[in-house]
Order: structure tokens, then sequence, then C-alpha cells
């Protein structure tokens, strides 16, 4: 399914679970947005602007928080006069009745807080009125206790887009560890689910529809045909089945067909092998078979810059590549560089769909 085009500048920053990371690194992560001069884009916070007045205090941004209580309201503003690096537009979105949420510690206040501004965010990109959805992190066991029951972001936002073909996706744009001058972009045939399930999920449909999401978004980022490799899922590629077959009965005829059709792939490859190829430039994409093959690796090269996009929905979806961090939150010292980083590639992508 493809994205939709959208001529408004509005970007939705989805406050997250206001117990973690996700307001601090919002508010730190504001003043960059313009000083750097991301072109054309119009950030709106969906959340309380009592708690991201308090994440401003907390990191000493020097900005104001402005409620809005609706987009048309913003529509009606010149927004580059009225907003920027000293004033914060925040739709609310969440209850007063919320705030009364403990800092760093599972809530189903928290839970229910980031699941509103989330689908508020979803309405809102789904009717045009934002050109995409900037996520801070939720916690998968807050949001239970609120009683929505998902893996995560990712669940979320196919079930309410309606697709079945999604892919969960890092993007780690260039910079230290990275050869390429475009980025690396991760995408993972399975997901959130237990080991013993990753066997079941993994067909030649499955990994040819991944090969085709990670080729697509490449080559939005390269502006040209990108070069795609395929994760083995046993070690040492299946030893020729000696380990395993999938990779013969799967994995390989997946990857033939996409040649076929005329795509720049090949694999499957070892992953510690193909990863660290992909680190010295040979490729633009690669098809993960599980969460942490991917994961581990576009960490270690890039725990900050990494970008979670997420493919196949009819809207634009980027958030931060980590959790909630407890450890750090409301203590003023989360980085704020994935936040600045996942607007940056919402908006290239936004511009791409135009």
């Amino acid at each position: 399914m493809s994205q939709k085009s959208s001529a408004t500048p509005f970007l939705s920053l989805t406050m997250g679970d206001p117990a973690g990371v996700g307001p601090e690194i919002i508010a730190g992560a504001w003043p960059g947005l313009f000083d750097h001069g991301i072109p054309k884009s119009y950030p709106v916070v969906f959340g309380h602007p009592e708690i991201i007045r308090r994440a401003a205090r907390l990191r000493g941004i020097d900005a104001g928080v402005i409620q809005i209580d609706s987009l048309d309201e913003l529509k009606k503003t010149d927004y580059r006069r009225h907003f920027g690096p000293k004033k914060i537009p925040c739709l609310k979105t969440v209850p007063d009745a919320l705030l009364d949420f403990a800092p760093a510690e599972i809530s189903r206040a928290g839970g229910e807080a980031a699941w509103l501004s989330l689908n508020r965010g979803i309405d809102a990109a789904l009717a045009g009125q934002v050109a995409a959805i900037v996520t801070a992190p939720l916690n998968k066991k807050s949001l239970n206790l609120a009683g929505h029951h998902y893996p995560g972001h990712t669940e979320i936002l196919a079930e309410r887009c309606g697709v079945k073909n999604f892919g969960m996706m890092l993007f780690l744009g260039p910079g230290e560890n990275l050869a390429s001058r475009t980025g690396l972009s991760v995408v993972h045939v399975t997901l959130h689910t237990a080991m013993k399930n990753v066997f079941a999920q993994i067909t030649r449909k499955s990994v040819l529809e991944k090969i085709y999401l990670v080729r697509d978004f490449a080559r939005i980022m390269k502006g040209s045909e990108p070069r795609i490799g395929v994760c083995a899922l046993n070690c040492h590629n299946g030893e020729n089945g000696l380990f395993g077959d999938e990779e013969i009965r799967k994995i390989a005829p997946a990857v033939r067909r996409a040649a076929s059709d005329g795509l720049a792939v090949a694999g499957p490859f070892p992953s510690d092998t193909l990863m660290k190829a992909a680190q010295k430039g040979a490729y633009d994409g690669i098809v993960a078979m599980i969460h942490d093959q991917g994961h581990i690796a576009v960490k270690l090269m890039g725990m900050f810059r990494a970008v979670n996009v997420t493919l196949g929905l009819p809207i634009i979806r980027t958030s931060v590549a980590h959790g909630t961090a407890f450890d750090r939150a409301w203590k003023g010292t989360a980085t704020a560089t994935g936040m600045f980083e996942a607007v940056r590639v919402a908006v290239k992508m936004a511009h791409a769909a135009d």
C-alpha cells in the first residue's frame, strides 16, 4: 500500500508514555528542529501541555508550551511567526486525570496517555491533517495495564491502518561507523514474538514482501535502485541444510524471485558477515529474519542515530529506536538525537510522497 501524499506541513510528535523519556526527548530535540532548518516542517506535540512544560524545564529548554485545542485552530495561524524554537504548540490529547503518573514507573495512567496521543496522531494522519507522525516510546506493560493488548506501536498502526503486509525497519543515517553516504535500512521478517514462533512465520511470501518493502524505502533515501542483502536464519547459513533448511526451502527462493523481478538483491548470507559488509557500504538495505538480528547490529553501529520506520502503511510513521528507558527518565540526561533524526527522516519521506 502506498503512502498518502499530503500538502499539509504539520507533523505530529506523539508524547509516548509520560513516565518515560518521551516528553524530555521531544523537548530536548525541539530547538534543533529549527536551528538545523528541517525544511517545510511544522511540528506539533500531541500530548499534555503541562507534561511537556515539565520536561522543558527539566532540560533547561527556554521555550513556552502553548495549548492547541484543534489542528483547525493551528491552520489559521502563521506557524513560523507564532511558533518556533521558543514556543511549542501542544494539542491536548491527554485528560488532566492522567497527570497523576509516577515518573519512571510502569502504570495504567502512562499506558493510557500514550494510547490516546498515538491514536489522535493516527487519526490526524489518516485524515490528511498531518504529513507524518513521529512517536516517542511507549511501555508495553503499561499499555497492557491500560487494557490495550498489543506488542507495540507497529501492530497498533497496522491494525488502525487496515494493512496486513507491513514491516518494522531501522534506518541508520550516514555518520560514524557506517561507510554509506545514504544510510542503511534494515527490515525484519518477524518481530515481537517468541523464538518458538519464528520458524512458522518465515515463509517465501513473508521474505519476499520484506525485500520489496525495504527496497521501496531505501530507494527513497538513496535516490536510485538500492542494493539489498538478505540474512540467513540459521547459523552458518544453515550449513547446506545441516543446521536447518529454511535457507534452502524458504529464503533463497524468495531472493531468486526478487532478483528475477529485476531487484538488486543477494543472499541468504550469514548475518554476521552480511552486517559487516553493509557497514562497509556494500548494501543499502538488509532483510533480517528476527528482531535481534537486525536490532543488535544497527544499535552497535549507531544507537542514537537509528530511526524506527513502519513500512507498508498508507501514512508515514517514524520513531526513535529505543524504549521508554525508565532508568534514565526524568533525570534530564536522556539523549534527544534519535528524536531529531526521526523527524528528519519523516520530513524526507513526506517530501518524497508529494
